[in-house]
């Protein structure tokens, strides 16, 4: 890139760091310090506010960078992450939103340990929670590094490296000094740039094929390389019975992933009512939704306008199709307009990302500090519960640091998908089971939560995105005895077939007026926090 891209875009990053560094400042100076206030922004958000922040949550790096990148790389098959991470949301507006705000205060555990032992329930749901966030953070690392590494030509890995460091610093100082509250304005102020960008940049694709959607496609297909095959199933995921089952448990995760997703979840926490927390995800996913169906004309676009060899060659797993595309559509390298237009696109990519891994790393630390500091803590004068999370949060940011450097070659949106299969393995089972299964018990809740999270974690390293493929994280090593990319299919089952067998073999009676108490809570929010 030239100088030009390089000034431009680092101003434009300077500039939304700055302002989010002032809210947060802002927010610090106002805070009260109590625990509501650090991990649910007092409960003051409107249903209108917290959908705006739902969204920011949810619109990552993964859908801007990965999910464009893979549509223009493989067509149809891409379409398969658009289609779940919209499909996901009607699970979480039917099954989830409100029951949740009205069972909860802060966290997963808290749903959960209504009605069991507290101590092993919330052991296992913040370890659950963590590996989850953690896993959803390395996405975010990996775009900046892809997104620092195009805009500096793609010479230097020190730069990137130094670039996933600093977006690890700053999302500690957003979570340590504003908590909550700050988090939530940066994900608002992020979701109207993030929409705002994709808007801009849909239009000028459609401008370009005169509103003519059959001719970007017919484009697309005829610059992929592959014809009509683009346009069919099959490209990425048909090859074998491996990649239609990879399809498979893809699917399953990705639809049933979003409902367990910790940083998700604590959002329903910063709205006083459960009524406000369902108005919310309305908001939300048409907010989503319209992004959604926009990041399929951008993908397309990139594989008809700059065309996936010169994706693939910016970065073999297609992470910076969109900024390429802006180049493009701005007038080219070299133009004035394919700078401003390259600069204001990496700009709202970065933003997108500081954003996001703010909201996973409060959710994670307030897993650390309100589950496992809570029930490990020994006898005598405890810390506060929320100096601990401000603890946490660097803790969390340099596991993820040490992980985004790993992970720098994977595809984002591919990485999340991960995230998602142990989310949807590990809390989705437990949470269900503790809603609505009048015999659950606290063995139950332990089995399932482990009996998905160990299978999923185990299934993930002895798999070809480990190792024994040239494309995995450790090339040089074969440790592959699971054939599949994304071990949904097999440790959802177990996550749910777990929480039943600890269940139905447990000697405990299970709490009936407690399960009662929690029903109505849930159905009604008399009692709630």
């Amino acid at each position: 890139m030239t100088g030009e891209h390089q000034t431009l875009a680092l101003l434009l990053f300077s500039a939304f760091v700055a302002v989010t560094l002032a809210i947060t400042t802002w927010v610090s100076r106002k805070r009260r310090g109590s625990a509501e206030e650090f991990y649910a922004g007092g409960r003051l958000f409107s249903p209108m506010e917290n959908g705006f922040a739902l969204a920011g949550d949810y619109m990552s790096a993964a859908s801007f960078l990965g999910v464009t990148g893979l549509i223009a790389l493989f067509g149809y098959d891409g379409l398969l992450y658009v289609v779940g991470f919209l499909v996901a949301w009607l699970v979480v507006l039917f099954l989830v939103a409100e029951l949740v705000r009205n069972c909860g205060r802060f966290t997963l555990a808290d749903v959960v340990a209504a009605r069991m032992r507290e101590r092993p329930v919330r052991i296992a749901a913040g370890t659950s929670s963590v590996t989850v966030s953690v896993l959803y953070l390395v996405a975010q690392m990996v775009g900046a590094g892809s997104l620092v590494a195009l805009l500096l030509g793609g010479t230097s890995e020190a730069a990137r490296a130094w670039t996933v460091i600093g977006v690890g610093a700053l999302m500690v100082i957003y979570v340590s000094l504003g908590g909550m509250r700050a988090t939530t304005w940066i994900q608002i102020v992020k979701a109207v740039l993030l929409l705002g960008g994709t808007i801009a940049l849909t239009a000028l694709v459609l401008m370009r094929f005169h509103g003519d959607l059959d001719r970007l496609l017919l484009t697309a297909a005829e610059r992929s390389g592959h014809g009509e095959a683009f346009l069919a199933p099959g490209l990425k995921y048909g090859g074998d019975w491996t990649a239609r089952f990879d399809f498979i448990s893809l699917g399953l995760a990705l639809v049933l992933g979003t409902a367990g997703l910790p940083h998700i979840l604590s959002r329903f926490y910063t709205v006083p009512t459960a009524r406000a927390a369902r108005r919310s995800v309305v908001w939300a996913v048409g907010l989503i939704g319209g992004f959604y169906l926009m990041t399929i004309v951008l993908g397309f676009g990139a594989a008809a306008i700059v065309g996936p060899d010169a994706v693939r060659g910016s970065n073999a797993a297609g992470n910076t199709a969109v900024p390429l595309l802006a180049l493009d559509l701005g007038g080219g390298a070299g133009s004035t307009g394919g700078t401003v237009l390259f600069a204001i696109v990496a700009a709202v990519a970065f933003a997108t990302i500081l954003a996001v891994v703010a909201g996973i790393t409060l959710a994670s630390s307030a897993s650390v500090a309100h589950d496992l500091y809570a029930s490990l803590r020994r006898r005598g004068k405890p810390r506060s519960e929320v100096a601990v999370a401000r603890v946490a949060a660097v803790g969390v940011g340099v596991v993820a640091i040490v992980l985004g450097l790993l992970a720098r070659d994977l595809n984002v949106a591919f990485l999340v998908g991960l995230a998602f299969a142990v989310a949807a393995s590990a809390n989705l089972p437990v949470l269900l089971y503790s809603l609505f299964w009048r015999g659950f018990t606290t063995r139950g809740a332990v089995w399932a939560v482990y009996g998905g999270l160990v299978p999923a974690v185990v299934l993930v390293v002895l798999s070809p995105v480990v190792s024994g493929s040239p494309d995995s994280l450790f090339p040089g090593v074969d440790l592959q005895y699971f054939p599949l990319q994304n071990p949904g299919l097999v440790s959802i089952p177990l996550g749910f077939l777990a929480g039943w067998l600890g269940t139905v073999t447990a000697s405990e009676v299970p709490d009936e007026a407690k399960h009662a108490e929690t029903e109505v809570r849930s159905l009604t929010g008399a009692g709630a926090a």
